[in-house]
């Protein structure tokens, strides 16, 4: 099935949501400073939650009332939420946040390869194209760097196990979330989440007893589970009704010069030019995935589809 036309309001949406998501790498470079990675989880789903709970009645919404009824959610959270956020941290622990959002940003090609598998899209060879691509650029991102043993290496890993696992809740969220509203998606999946994150964050690393961080880390938590999670998912899952998970994919384009762009001016991290070079290869292979701006060339002209 091709995907639903967007119109001006979902690409204006689609630009704010990669500012969102884009600024949560920056938030978690400053988090991660003071805070290990399960904790600071924990807090960006748990707040983000509570923020939204109080909105979801007074819409008149209702939780599901069943075991059942939450089962769903539980899985989206935990693909969506619990296993990503994590990974990414303790990515980011490893490597720079710009890094880690470009390699968020092959997403899309792990769904291409989660869809095909799935029988829900056929793996074509302008997609199977793509995905080399994007793997290229990830390559080049570490350049002649590549070891397996170092710590940096490791933090990519991380980091595109969780575009994997994003890609898996696309599939996810569009059988089984189908027809659920945009809020009560986003506010049952952190509901999960949360509950998932106090087992393993307490669990494991005891935040009570840790110190208390700084106000500048309590103010990239606020940042994190206000912005980048709480008013994020309520965005994501309103394109994903509206337009389909193919095309709210595409905020992975816009989300690595944004959070490069911000771990550079705030945070002080280099840019390095084969980041630069890897992020270029990365974006012209989810064009490609895409397709959609081959489709434009052939209109215009300027390709023949003979070729």
């Amino acid at each position: 099935m091709a995907p639903t036309r967007m119109d001006e309001r979902d690409w204006v949406l689609l630009l704010l949501l990669s500012i969102l998501w884009g600024g949560s790498f920056f938030f978690n470079g400053v988090a991660v400073r003071e805070l290990p990675p399960l904790t600071i989880v924990l807090v960006r789903v748990a707040i983000a939650a509570a923020l939204l709970l109080p909105v979801l009645w007074a819409r008149g919404a209702r939780l599901p009332a069943s075991l059942a009824g939450w089962r769903p959610f539980l899985v989206m959270g935990l693909l969506n939420n619990v296993i990503p956020f994590t990974l990414i941290l303790c990515g980011q622990t490893r490597i720079a946040s710009g890094t880690a959002s470009v390699l968020n940003a092959t997403t899309p090609l792990f769904t291409v390869l989660v869809m095909a598998a799935a029988g829900d899209e056929p793996l074509v060879a302008r997609r199977v194209s793509g995905v080399l691509l994007g793997l290229a650029g990830v390559m080049v991102l570490r350049g002649q760097e590549l070891q397996f043993a170092s710590g940096e290496t490791l933090g990519m890993l991380l980091c595109l196990g969780a575009a994997l696992s994003y890609g898996i809740s696309g599939l996810w969220g569009r059988r089984k979330l189908a027809g659920v509203a945009p809020l009560t998606s986003a506010t049952c999946q952190l509901i999960c989440s949360s509950i998932v994150m106090l087992g393993l964050a307490g669990g494991i690393e005891r935040p009570w007893l840790l110190p208390m961080p700084s106000i500048t880390t309590w103010l990239a938590l606020l940042g994190s589970a206000a912005l980048s999670t709480a008013l994020a998912y309520v965005i994501f899952f309103h394109i994903l009704v509206r337009s389909g998970a193919s095309n709210v994919m595409l905020v992975t384009l816009l989300m690595p010069v944004t959070a490069i762009l911000l771990g550079h001016f705030a945070l002080g991290e280099p840019l390095d030019p084969r980041e630069i070079i890897g992020a270029m290869i990365v974006g012209c292979a989810l064009l490609i995935v895409d397709g959609r701006a081959l489709r434009l060339l052939f209109l215009t002209g300027a390709i023949s589809p003979e070729r």
